[in-house]
């Protein structure tokens, strides 16, 4: 990660010919800024959300680079996007897209329902290297109707499919660069790929074909991979970083809510923090061990301790900001008494010893050293090792579960399914689960759904197939003059397709 901020040099409009004779009006005119600096902490792998989990990746490119049939707006909405319209069969089998006229590719390539059939076929093949690859296998066959209309035929119904399709993993990317996305993106959005100089800087300009140009203000977007919290306050102080829109710690927040120059907003997220277990190893596949060590945790001291109580307790794999949410928090409240006699009945009175495969990102560095303290309270040493994310982390943890314990914050909203997928890193399986995530799919009223979710969130909080412990805010920094930015993130991103200088 880049240590240092690298200056960039604004070019301005000219305001007047540079020979004609200087104006003696008081009244000075500009026009607003069309260059954006951003910075992130973290830098995305790659740059294909459509072949790489980590969720920098839809940071940059979801509704820049690339775009979806359908999209998700900043209130977690399903809104049109490549397509206009779209209608279900009355079984709930078969949705029909129209597609948008005079769409094209960044290189050129029209879009038109062979391609965007392409992209649903290539997600849903066998070897699909989709992270969200387990959606698409509920679609039985993709087929075309003239060059606009496109047509999917599920095997089941699924009430979650047009929610899913608005996600950066199901963006439609073109047969002839989609080998090549992921260092070269090609897609449909306003913004274009112009150059990435890794570990520094990775630089967008706006796409001039762009079918709804009108409403993109910005030229160019210089994206910069800071991991330094005390780097991207001084740079936002001075200027060469006009926004931050999520920083990964809260310490430099009460200093820039003293700059008037600066707008502080402190919105929310799908970000889940848990402590995952992997559930088919001793001793957490004793539920007694999993009760034992929730209740060794006292949320809002991992709260207080790493967030200045920004965060929010969670009870289940669940946040706030969704439909149908239950406050779990008491179904196993903090009691270390109860801890410790649990440890006992489970047959390790004298407790046990095991590791935390931790990745190197702040929220799961401060939590696990919380966590670390409070379970020594109750006889369990944690041991904790620092992995490299996603490198490190993706194959060890999430690929071959080979850890006892790690910490993540899942960003994606909704996903409570994670838990009913056949390969899931927790190592849980429980057939009532999965029948309430089928049964919510199956139904299409709404009332139905939620009374099920809630149910599903009330079966994890008594199962724990993981510690849930808070939702991460989001904490964003920004030139005071700047407008639309995300306030919330119903979805992990950084859209900036209405995002503008105002004076």
């Amino acid at each position: 990660m880049m240590q240092s901020i690298v200056a960039v040099t604004m070019v301005t409009r000219a305001q007047a010919n540079p020979a004609a004779p200087r104006q003696t009006s008081l009244a000075q005119t500009s026009l607003p800024r069309t260059s954006l600096n951003i910075a992130m902490s973290l830098e995305p792998p790659v740059l294909d959300p459509t072949a790489s989990a980590p969720v920098s990746v839809g940071k940059v490119t979801w509704k820049n680079i690339f775009e979806g049939l359908v999209t998700i707006d900043r209130h977690g909405k399903i809104q049109p996007q490549l397509a206009t319209e779209w209608t279900i069969s009355p079984d709930g089998l078969i949705y029909t897209f129209q597609l948008r006229e005079g769409v094209v590719f960044h290189n050129g390539r029209a879009l038109d329902a062979s391609v965007a059939k392409f992209s649903l076929d290539r997600a849903r093949a066998p070897h699909s290297m989709n992270p969200q690859r387990q959606f698409f296998k509920e679609i039985d066959w993709v087929e075309t109707k003239g060059p606009l209309t496109l047509i999917i035929h599920l095997k089941r119904r699924n009430s979650s499919l047009l929610y899913w399709l608005g996600w950066p993993a199901s963006v439609i990317v073109a047969p002839d660069s989609a080998e090549t996305n992921a260092l070269t993106p090609i897609g449909t959005g306003p913004f274009q790929f112009s150059q990435w100089n890794k570990g520094k800087t990775l630089e967008l300009i706006a796409n001039e074909q762009y079918w709804n140009r009108s409403e993109i203000a910005l030229k160019t977007v210089t994206f910069h991979f800071i991991d330094n919290p005390i780097l991207l306050a001084n740079a936002l102080r001075s200027g060469e970083i006009d926004a931050v829109p999520e920083f990964n710690t809260p310490d430099p927040v009460a200093q820039l809510q003293r700059d008037a120059s600066l707008k502080v907003v402190i919105g929310v997220t799908e970000m889940k923090v848990i402590a995952g277990l992997n559930n088919a190893r001793k001793p957490f596949n004793d539920l007694r061990v999993r009760q034992a060590l929730m209740m060794a945790v006292d949320r809002s001291t991992i709260i207080d301790g790493g967030w200045d109580g920004l965060g929010t307790e969670i009870g289940s794999y669940y946040t706030p900001n969704d439909r149908a949410y239950r406050d779990l928090t008491g179904v196993y409240p903090y009691d270390p008494v109860k801890s410790k006699g649990l440890l006992a009945a489970a047959g390790y009175p004298d407790g046990f010893t095991f590791t935390a495969k931790i990745p190197q990102m702040p929220y799961a560095a401060q939590s696990a050293e919380i966590l670390q303290a409070a379970f020594a309270e109750v006889g369990v040493t944690m041991k904790i090792r620092t992995v490299l994310f996603p490198d490190v982390w993706t194959r060890e943890v999430f690929d071959d579960a080979d850890y006892d314990m790690t910490i993540m914050a899942h960003a994606e909203p909704m996903d409570i399914g994670l838990f009913a997928q056949q390969k899931n890193y927790f190592k849980y399986y429980n057939p009532a689960f999965n029948a309430l995530i089928d049964a919510i799919e199956q139904t299409t009223d709404e009332k139905e759904q939620d009374r099920l979710y809630g149910e599903a969130q009330t079966l994890l909080a008594t199962d724990l197939p993981a510690l849930f412990l808070f939702a991460l805010p989001k904490i964003g920094v920004w030139n005071a003059k700047l407008q639309g930015m995300w306030e919330n993130e119903p979805v992990a991103s950084i859209a900036l397709s209405h995002v503008r200088f105002e004076d």
